[in-house]
């Protein structure tokens, strides 16, 4: 293996395709809370980025390490990301359900839920690790970096796009938000299932 263009264009094109999950969760974000500021902006574009960067790796040190314990585990990833996305975009529907006209927007999500959605939208990326498993680590790291940096960009795409919409659509931002946050979540479990 080399430093080359081609490492670093497979790396934004890995980057992009392991991004979707968590730019259209981005996208939900902001159509919930249209009048978030840039601070707000960058906490979940980097919460995202963070976890998107870490998964990887974590793939990459299990192959090396306890390869056969992970196997296991890997056909459950899909189903935990479904439960963690279902339960997090009922919890949107309900509330832009219950919420009335006139009303104060529903707060924005909080740490907790923010953490729950950078693990639900990055989980898939641990198996990165085996795809990856033959780099070595500065390959692996500078690959994950990469990702990280192309998911960070494509989820402040995707929150300024919702907080358009969201001003839009008003009240009914937060269940079309967490109609989205479901059928991510069915996405990734049919991608596993049927892939």
């Amino acid at each position: 293996m080399s430093w080359s263009a081609l490492f670093f264009f497979n790396s934004i094109l890995f980057g992009v395709g392991l991004a979707m999950d968590a730019f259209s969760v981005s996208l939900a974000n902001g159509l919930r809370q249209p009048s978030m500021g840039r601070r707000r902006m960058c906490l979940i574009a980097g919460t995202f980025a963070i976890f998107q960067i870490m998964m990887p790796l974590i793939g990459w040190v299990c192959v090396h390490t306890v390869a056969e314990k992970f196997h296991a585990v890997q056909k459950y990833i899909p189903w935990t990301a479904l439960i963690l996305l279902v339960w997090i975009g009922g919890g949107m529907i309900r509330e832009g359900l219950l919420h009335k006209e006139g009303e104060d927007t529903p707060p924005p999500v909080g740490l907790r839920g923010l953490v729950l959605q950078g693990i639900a939208t990055s989980i898939d990326a641990l198996s990165v690790g085996f795809t990856i498993a033959d780099y070595t680590w500065p390959f692996a790291l500078v690959e994950a970096i990469i990702i990280g940096i192309v998911t960070f960009g494509l989820c402040m795409v995707g929150l300024r796009l919702g907080k358009r919409f969201g001003t839009i659509l008003a009240g009914k931002a937060s269940v079309l938000g967490g109609l989205i946050l479901i059928a991510i979540g069915v996405e990734i479990l049919l991608k596993s299932l049927l892939g």
